[in-house]
């Protein structure tokens, strides 16, 4: 009965072991990707609106246009100036593009303002037609 016992148990324990390094090998990094920040100025007009119209909450869009993928990051609405929004990473994996950022608070020495900000940043890169997940 123990090497019966010994020997239903092995496969059950490989089974278990690969299906746990299947679902690692979905986030892994294929490589890194090219971006830029983009100007407000410099954010297509139909994106832009988007953005306003979202930016008062958590936001995470994103927009094709003249083949670029755009998208933008924000935070939602801080009581005081000084707050900016950083790209940690932007990696492709298997299925997916993903987006790390971080909302920074404003430094010690910058002069702050009681008024309602906005924090958001957008990024441009090549397109592809891959889901993006924000980090």
């Amino acid at each position: 009965m123990k090497k019966f016992c010994t020997f239903l148990a092995l496969p059950l324990c490989i089974l278990i072991l690969t299906a746990c390094a299947a679902g690692k090998t979905d986030k892994e990094k294929i490589r890194n990707i090219e971006f830029t920040v983009v100007d407000r100025e410099d954010v297509p007009e139909e994106f832009l609106a988007r953005i306003e119209e979202e930016k008062e909450g958590e936001m995470k869009l994103s927009y094709g246009d003249k083949g670029y993928l755009y998208a933008a990051r924000g935070y939602g609405v801080q009581e005081t100036s000084g707050y900016s929004v950083t790209v940690d990473q932007c990696f492709e994996t298997e299925q997916e593009i993903r987006i790390g950022t971080s909302l920074l608070g404003p430094g010690k020495e910058e002069k702050i303002l009681k008024k309602k900000t906005y924090p958001y940043v957008v990024i441009k890169m090549e397109y592809t037609d891959k889901q993006i997940e924000f980090e």
